[in-house]
Parts: structure tokens; sequence; C-alpha cells
């Protein structure tokens, strides 16, 4: 939701956004292994509503080249200021030409504070972390310190307000001859697996008007367990109203899709992915009362990368890094010892 609403911030500079992405060997390049492949990162950006198109395999270095060969007046980048692996500032040559604009930062995310999250898989991470230690001697992976975190996600607290959710709602109400289609769950870390399923829910009509309701962190740990959710409510809330397919959001909906739910949204249709059902806190099925109704439809996005799937490849990449480091001490060290032994015969 970070880099969502940057764009958000860049599409309102101009009248057509066109988002370079890098590729794999470009980012691993000049800043590590991405999370994502390029094929998901290129869909990912699509799906987000302020992009009218994505230019892919765009150079880590955005020279005038590039803005004249997609017709771009100007780019537009966040006022944190990104290097080469050489340390020049890739911005230089537009910046210079006076081809460039900034945008605000968002303020208590980054991506590192998200993986330093998923790298404390533990349960600590849902339980009174003031007596914590193993979770306090974490603190250092997240954006600020022990006071501002969430007594359920235990992770620092995104400030959320009303201000952000207008900016990022598409404040659309439903239009005669809609159908209004309801869709439920955690949406955590909100992945190319959640754009294939919305996606497919949105061809099921004419004209969709997709309701997600998301669930509150507390439910989310009841049926996920571990540390889940990554994110907190407010979190995935502007995660889920940046995509394109989805034209409101249910914040802290129940788990249960009631009676009360459907006749206040008017709900035609109501889809759910492959994923496992959890049974309600009394053991009956959530799904009931839209199956009584016959409006339950199972969706099959296509797509088998989950929350899950994406917290195993980050761990994986951090093992590989912290391994790789460790390779480079031993190595220095060697050669540190072997030059003072030398030293030594000298004298």
């Amino acid at each position: 939701y970070g880099h969502s609403n940057q764009l958000r911030q860049a599409r309102a500079m101009g009248d057509y956004l066109i988002v370079g992405v890098h590729t794999d060997e470009e980012i691993a390049k000049h800043k590590g292994p991405p999370v994502f492949t390029q094929e998901e990162r290129y869909k990912m950006v699509q799906a987000i509503k302020w992009v009218d198109e994505i230019a892919p395999g765009a150079p880590y270095v955005t020279t005038l080249e590039t803005l004249d060969k997609y017709n771009c007046d100007f780019c537009v980048h966040g006022d944190d200021i990104t290097l080469t692996v050489d340390g020049k500032d890739t911005y230089e040559e537009v910046k210079t030409a006076g081809r460039y604009r900034e945008c605000k930062r968002t303020q208590g995310v980054s991506t590192t504070d998200l993986v330093g999250r998923m790298l404390l898989m533990t349960k600590a991470h849902h339980s009174n972390i003031d007596e914590d230690l193993d979770y306090r001697k974490h603190t250092d992976n997240f954006g600020k310190g022990p006071k501002g975190h969430s007594p359920w996600t235990g992770v620092s607290q995104f400030l959320q307000t009303s201000q952000k959710i207008i900016q990022f709602a598409s404040g659309k109400e439903p239009e005669p001859g809609d159908t209004i289609i309801y869709v439920a769950g955690a949406f955590d870390l909100f992945h190319i697996g959640h754009v294939d399923f919305l996606e497919k829910v949105h061809q099921l009509a004419e004209k969709p008007y997709i309701i997600a309701g998301l669930h509150f962190d507390q439910e989310v740990n009841r049926y996920k367990g571990k540390n889940y959710p990554i994110m907190n409510i407010h979190e995935r809330t502007l995660s889920v109203l940046a995509c394109r397919y989805v034209s409101e959001v249910v914040i802290g909906a129940p788990y249960a899709v009631t009676a009360d739910l459907l006749d206040h949204f008017r709900v035609t249709l109501v889809c759910h992915g492959m994923t496992e059902v959890v049974p309600d806190k009394d053991g009956s099925d959530p799904y009931e009362e839209p199956k009584r109704r016959g409006i339950f439809q199972l969706v099959d996005s296509g797509s088998n990368l989950t929350t899950d799937l994406i917290v195993q490849r980050i761990i994986k990449n951090r093992l590989e890094f912290e391994a790789r480091n460790q390779k480079k001490e031993a190595k220095e060290l060697a050669v540190l010892e072997a030059m003072k032994r030398l030293e030594e015969e000298k004298n």
C-alpha cells in the first residue's frame, strides 16, 4: 500500500501514468533478490487502479531516453533517494533536465519493516510483547518502538486516517444493473493470488460491483494461527482498496456471512477461492446463509501463490543472505590473519 500510495500521488500530477517495473536481474544486481518474480510484479502493478500502463523491463537508471521512448513529460519518485550499486543517484540525468517530480513517502511502512514481521514467525507476535524477550530482541526489525504496537498483531501501528481511506476509496455507489458480489477474507500481504482471484470474480458479471469483507486481526489469527496477519486491518484495507477490481471494503467484516449483511448490501453473489473454509467459533459453516439462498460460488483463481508461500520465500532469501555474509566475513577474516602472519614474519 506504500507503493500504491506513491502511484496514486504520481497519477494526480498528470493525465496518464506509465509505471516502469525492473527485471529480476536488475533488482538482484542493485538491491538483492526480489521476493516476487518479474511476471508477478508486472501483473501486481497493472492491477493498481491508478496505473494506466506498465513498462516491463525498465532500466534501473532512469534516463531522458527512457522518458522520450514512452512520451513522458516527467517522472515521479518518492522523497527517498535511490542509488545504483556504485552509489550514483539513479535520477541524476532527469533531475538536471528538470523532468523530475517528487511525492511523499508513506509514513509507518517499509518493505524492510514487513520483512521483519515475516521473519518473526512465532506465536509471540500475538502475545503480550512487553513480557516477551524474543520479541523485544527483534524490535529493530520494526518501524516503531515497542510502545507503538497493536495488541493483536504485535507490529508497529500504521496510523490510519479517514483522509487516507477517502484518497484510496473509489467513492462509487452501486448503480442499477450492477451485480453486487461479496468476497471475504484476510487479504494479508495483498499479492498476485488475491489479484488473480478478484480478476476472475470481476469477470463473472457484465457490470460487477465487488465488495471485499476484511476480517479483524484477532479473527484472522483465530483461523490462520502463527503470527498472522502480517499486516494489520488498517494496512490490509488500503492494500485491497488500491486494487482496480474492488469497489468497496467492509472493515472488520463478520466471519459468518449473515442474512443482515447480504440484505444490507443487496448482495447477488458470494464468492470464495479454493482455500480451506475454517468453521466459525461455534463450528458452523460461515457460508451457510448464501448457500441456503443459492448465491454461493467457488472461484478458482488459477494461482497457487499464498501468503504462506511469500513468507517462505522471504525466510529462504534471508537464510541465503546470512550464509553469503558469513562466507564473506570468513574470507575477510582469513585475509586479515594471513596479512597479520606476514607482518609478524617480517618483524
